[in-house]
């Protein structure tokens, strides 16, 4: 759990800034391309084990496949990429204005949460203070907090991030800043729209074929028990895989 909330506490804002100054200055190096792309590269990995780590606490659903991990992870690499290269952009433009996107995004991502009714921690405050680094988590990558179906909540959250990126790039394309290099620009907007495309296939795919269509099923074992203890044995294994369940999904993906 620690290990998520660095990576989007600490290494993903890093990662904004790192590209913001490349793109500004105009003056890198190979060494930092390299930087950058392995810090994308680690954020993705860390989603890919996310998402192991939820498979395996699951004993009735299969492992994840090579063929699967692949597809989400290249899912979640070009998304992200796209992503942060927009929020990038936008700073680029302004840094207020990017300010202000990112606290909207997480008041969304914030009261999406609450609603959730989520029951991580026992105190009401340590529950507030989880859900607010759950809101600052899906302004980078979205990951379902309870389990439950979520196609139309993973819809709007992609077509608000497309809708985003293209309409920066409109800006640019438009206004045309002296911020960055026409050259550079194609080359960041090819880049940006490429990721965009290939990140949302990758999601349909997986979603598609990979992504198992439950995750908790009633315990076949519960007809064999009988009596007020089996009752609490059923009780504990549910409240046992509840609370797995959340542990992982804050491990996030």
């Amino acid at each position: 759990m620690l290990s998520v909330f660095k990576t989007f506490l600490e290494t993903t804002p890093q990662l904004c800034v790192q590209i913001y100054i490349l793109m500004e200055h105009g003056k890198s190096n190979f060494s930092q391309y390299v930087a950058v792309i392995m810090s994308f590269c680690g954020i993705s990995f860390s989603v890919v084990d996310y998402q192991i780590s939820l498979r395996k606490s699951l004993p009735e659903k299969d492992e994840f496949p090579v063929l699967s991990k692949l597809v989400y992870l290249f899912y979640k690499l070009l998304t992200i990429t796209s992503w942060i290269i927009s929020v990038t952009l936008i700073m680029l433009l302004s840094v207020r204005s990017s300010v202000i996107l990112l606290i909207l995004l997480w008041i969304c991502g914030f009261t999406w949460t609450v609603k959730q009714h989520t029951t991580f921690c026992k105190s009401k405050k340590m529950e507030y203070l989880y859900r607010t680094v759950v809101g600052i988590i899906l302004i980078f990558t979205f990951f379902n907090i309870k389990g439950r179906k979520t196609k139309v909540c993973i819809s709007i959250y992609y077509a608000t991030h497309t809708v985003v990126t293209l309409g920066t790039l409109f800006v640019y394309v438009f206004w045309k800043p002296s911020i960055i290099k026409e050259i550079s620009f194609t080359v960041v907007s090819i880049l940006t729209i490429l990721s965009l495309v290939l990140g949302i296939i990758f999601l349909v795919v997986y979603y598609r074929c990979f992504h198992p269509n439950a995750y908790c099923r009633p315990q076949a074992c519960s007809d064999e028990v009988d009596g007020e203890a089996g009752h609490k044995d059923r009780v504990k294994i549910c409240r046992f895989q509840n609370f797995i369940m959340q542990v992982n999904n804050c491990r996030f993906f």
